[in-house]
């Protein structure tokens, strides 16, 4: 349900969203004949509702609010007591409106509420494993890439993510960093000529003091050699309400900027959602997304693609599909690589290449991010290329040779028949897999053709009328 259904201007209280409740053993849980904003917010108004501060004073992130709202019972509270030690939540309640309590298995709960999955940290996963700490040369500040620099600003979200990439950071609890330390990172960018782009990320910066991320994004903007400046933040998902009229004018002092942000499944664009990345948007910041393929979540073709057209609509651009990182604690979300390869290859073609995220892994060890997609090149010899496209026809495609060879020649072979290695021996051009649309689409026009040229040889006057 989206908010706008659950509070309109005026209304002094959230009218009654009747749900249902129970627990079984292994902790599957339906809310009942009570609604959880009575259960935790029963005096809000319609003004505290959409007021930012509100809602992050009223995230729920106690272990007695998770208790209370699974409803569960005593060796369950104790195993999550465990868990909520190492991986502590938080939640708006914003974002919590968005969960479909009756399905135990819906794709927004599931990235808000801890699971007792994530206590799977104790054997698989990694603490760090893309190496951050490693490539620190101040702290918080990453410098993996030859020209760009990663600065983590916050520990502080409005609601952690269970899939998070960071999650060995949340045991230093909520805090953002101290003007000393956001002072060595730009005194390092400054020392170090080759960074012409700084990315912002936490924790959530948008979530951070609007004052001190107004100076330093200003004493980044005064580095001559850096050229572009990069938000990475999941407030226009979670926090929509925060992307205030006064934030966007900050944030649009310091353009060249660019604002990345996560949706993850297309039932977290609302019409809040939209109207911030719209502000953002109109203030001169292009808005990215960042989606994590996610098990159970969004991992199918069908979801994607209502994700990105959807993003397509509100001029959000889907830029990755990150495959999720074997951090500890999120095995249970993390697909096979297989996964995000057929998603990406089940879009190309059909649907347009600005709907179409570049499927990356972010490799272990510092290794970077490194894309993958289909196999679309299937062989090659220095003259000709064989390809292959989104329908399954294989092409063979002259390559251009530095040295003057010459074009082979043109030839009559349709290649229609004896498979890839006939391209290459027999000098055809293509290989037609069959039944496509497509072909299906041309064999109606030439049969609509043929009919036509028959008809108006056979009655003259078809043709005048």
């Amino acid at each position: 349900m989206e908010t706008s259904q659950i509070l309109k201007e005026g209304d002094e209280e959230p009218p009654s969203q009747l749900l249902e409740w129970s627990c079984s053993d292994n902790g599957v849980v339906t809310l009942k004949k009570e609604t959880i904003f009575n259960r935790f917010w029963p005096d809000a108004t319609s003004k505290q509702w959409n007021d930012w501060r509100w809602q992050m004073a009223n995230r729920l992130r106690s272990l007695q609010a998770l208790s209370s709202l699974l409803n569960l019972k005593p060796y369950q509270v104790s195993a999550f007591k465990k868990l909520l030690e190492v991986f502590h939540y938080s939640a708006t309640p914003y974002y919590l409106s968005l969960i479909d309590w009756s399905d135990p298995e819906d794709p927004i709960r599931k990235q808000a509420i801890p699971d007792l999955q994530e206590a799977s940290f104790e054997v698989v996963g990694d603490i760090d494993p893309l190496e951050e700490e490693e490539d620190m040369p101040v702290p918080n500040l990453v410098h993996r890439y030859p020209n760009r620099v990663l600065a983590i600003v916050t520990n502080t979200c409005a609601m952690y993510c269970r899939h998070c990439t960071r999650k060995r950071i949340w045991h230093e609890g909520e805090s953002a960093s101290s003007r000393k330390d956001l002072e060595a990172m730009v005194a390092y960018v400054r020392s170090t000529p080759k960074v012409r782009e700084v990315v912002i990320s936490g924790g959530d910066p948008l979530t951070s003091n609007m004052d001190n991320l107004d100076w330093f994004l200003g004493e980044l903007g005064k580095i001559s050699h850096v050229d572009v400046l990069r938000i990475g933040t999941r407030v226009p998902v979670v926090l929509p309400m925060r992307i205030t009229d006064d934030l966007t004018k900050m944030l649009a002092s310091h353009r060249p900027l660019w604002l990345n942000t996560q949706f993850n499944h297309p039932r977290e664009i609302t019409p809040e959602a939209q109207e911030a990345c719209d502000k953002i948007i109109r203030a001169g910041i292009p808005v990215s997304n960042q989606s994590v393929l996610l098990k159970g979540i969004n991992d199918s073709v069908e979801i994607m693609k209502e994700l990105n057209h959807s993003l397509q609509k509100i001029m959000v651009r889907p830029y990755y599909l990150f495959q999720c990182d074997p951090v500890r604690g999120v095995e249970h979300f993390r697909t096979s690589i297989w996964k995000g390869i057929e998603i990406i290859e089940m879009f190309r073609g059909y649907t347009g290449g600005l709907s179409i995220p570049t499927f990356v892994v972010d490799a272990p060890g510092g290794g970077g991010k490194i894309p993958l997609q289909p196999f679309y090149l299937l062989s090659a010899t220095d003259k000709e290329v064989l390809l292959r496209n989104y329908e399954g026809m294989i092409v063979k495609y002259y390559n251009p040779q530095e040295n003057g060879a010459s074009k082979p020649k043109k030839t009559n072979g349709n290649g229609k028949s004896g498979g890839k290695a006939a391209l290459f021996k027999e000098n055809a051009k293509i290989v037609i897999p069959q039944n496509t649309p497509r072909f299906a689409r041309r064999r109606k026009k030439n049969l609509q053709r043929c009919l036509d040229t028959h008809n108006q040889q056979a009655f003259p006057f078809w043709k005048d009328n």
